[in-house]
């Protein structure tokens, strides 16, 4: 596996790209990305200059994943949005490779801090549908994964939460702000 930058001369990669964004995010977020050309415009809005657009591909130069971000606080923090990795690639390292590389690309631009949202719309964690107020954090420190949310996945990488904005996609459907030091 290596992992390059996407460009936007490469129309199959950016396709293959798009798909894998569609796969990965149907089942537990199908209003993500509801529709391939949406994957697709997302993919291709990735590429600007001041972006971080990577994909991790095979041997044979097929898409196994993709990763994107964008500079925030005036470059001081990287949101990472989004991460997916082809259905059939997922535990076999790929979405951590891609996580360590954006990592790095954030680091050499001088960045101090990822951040990102994972959102539970499918009561994949303890916080989907509760109300969260008054005590957000009594319900964060008891947080529990029930239906392979990525914030664990996030977690090993050495990623914390940091918020939760209670009902950001309806009632009872939470996002969950997780961050993590780059470089000092």
């Amino acid at each position: 596996m290596q992992i390059i930058d996407l460009k936007r001369e490469n129309g199959a990669q950016m396709q293959q790209a798009a798909q894998i964004l569609y796969d990965a995010f149907k089942a537990d977020w199908p209003s993500a990305w509801p529709t391939l050309d949406e994957a697709l415009e997302e993919v291709q809005d990735s590429l600007n200059e001041d972006q971080i657009s990577r994909i991790a591909v095979d041997e044979a130069g097929r898409v196994l994943g993709w990763v994107a971000g964008f500079p925030e606080y005036d470059g001081h923090t990287w949101e990472l949005h989004p991460l997916a990795v082809a259905p059939q690639a997922q535990g076999q390292g790929v979405g951590r490779a891609l996580v360590m590389d954006f990592e790095a690309q954030v680091a050499a631009r001088g960045a101090v801090t990822i951040m990102l949202g994972s959102d539970d719309e499918t009561d994949m964690t303890s916080l989907s549908g509760v109300d969260l107020y008054p005590n957000i954090w009594e319900h964060i420190a008891k947080i529990e994964n029930k239906r392979r949310h990525p914030f664990t996945f996030y977690q090993k990488a050495g990623f914390v939460i940091v918020g939760v904005i209670p009902d950001a996609n309806g009632p009872g459907k939470p996002d969950i702000f997780m961050a993590k030091r780059v470089t000092t």
